[in-house]
């Protein structure tokens, strides 16, 4: 049975034939997997595009770790190898800021640091620290329930007016493991599907879309109950007419800390002179 997952690491779990796909290991703080489909025909079995699939494990991400900085840092490390070395960067949050499950996206743009203003706020000025910041535009324009725009169409009439070189797009996930529930970060040069994981399928933000890089980055916080059934009992729940999502018991830690990793992280690989310390502070 193939239960609903954003993850590629879970969907190739099930895959007998690998034709096309292969598979890196590594990491310090992280369990890093890093899966490379090198067409769409090979990611069919898995449901996954031409690309590369970056997931990140590690214990709790709503636990403080000892770590922290390192993941912060190793986190921006494997983001930075998919982005443009120049230009302007769209950051977008995706969701819902109101459901605490789907306020990853918004929660997490409201920590990064937005510069592209400053350029010309500081023409006249002697601050050339702030002057040598890339150049960083945020968003986080809601849900389609709550706007009646498909995020994909705001986040194109954005685009289309400040012509970045790249977007990054950030998104809660949904997984089929109760050890990824809240553990795992996925970062993929494919974009983004809002919705996918809950069947409620939205326009795709992806480099076909856009016509520049789009870089989407998530972290699981649900997972349906028949995949818990069957982890606990170890058979097949019966039918059912409708599956139901579960969010861990403390998901407004979860939220509060991943989207600050998520942050630090992404502060960290577009300013790569700044350190963790500016950028934990912001």
């Amino acid at each position: 049975m193939q239960y609903r997952t954003d993850l590629a690491v879970e969907s190739l779990a099930g895959v007998r034939s690998r034709s096309g796909i292969t598979e890196h290991k590594r990491g310090k703080a992280f369990r890093i997997t890093e899966i490379h489909i090198a067409d769409d025909e090979s990611g069919k079995p898995l449901g996954k595009g031409k690309g590369r699939y970056i997931t990140l494990e590690s214990e709790p991400l709503s636990r403080f770790s000892d770590q922290y900085e390192t993941m912060a840092e190793e986190l921006a490390e494997e983001l930075r190898q998919l982005l443009p070395e120049e230009g302007c960067v769209l950051v977008a949050g995706l969701g819902n800021m109101d459901i605490t499950p789907d306020a990853l996206g918004p929660r997490t743009t409201a920590k990064v640091l937005a510069t592209r203003h400053l350029r010309k706020e500081l023409a006249e000025e002697d601050e050339e620290f702030l002057k040598s910041l890339r150049q960083v535009s945020v968003i986080a324009g809601g849900v389609l329930g709550q706007t009646g725009i498909e995020t994909a169409e705001l986040i194109q009439a954005v685009a289309n007016f400040i012509h970045p070189t790249a977007i990054i797009a950030i998104d809660a996930l949904a997984c089929s493991s109760l050890e990824r529930l809240g553990t795992t970060i996925q970062i993929s040069d494919t974009g983004i599907a809002p919705g996918s994981g809950v069947a409620n399928h939205r326009n795709a933000l992806d480099t076909r879309t856009f016509g520049i890089p789009v870089i989407g980055i998530g972290v699981p916080t649900v997972i349906g109950m028949r995949t818990i059934a069957e982890d606990l009992t170890g058979r097949l729940p019966l039918p059912t007419k409708q599956d139901m999502m579960v969010t861990p018991r403390d998901v407004d830690r979860l939220i509060s800390q991943a989207s600050h990793l998520l942050a630090c992280g992404i502060n960290l690989a577009l300013q790569p002179q700044m350190d963790y310390a500016d950028v934990a502070a912001i």
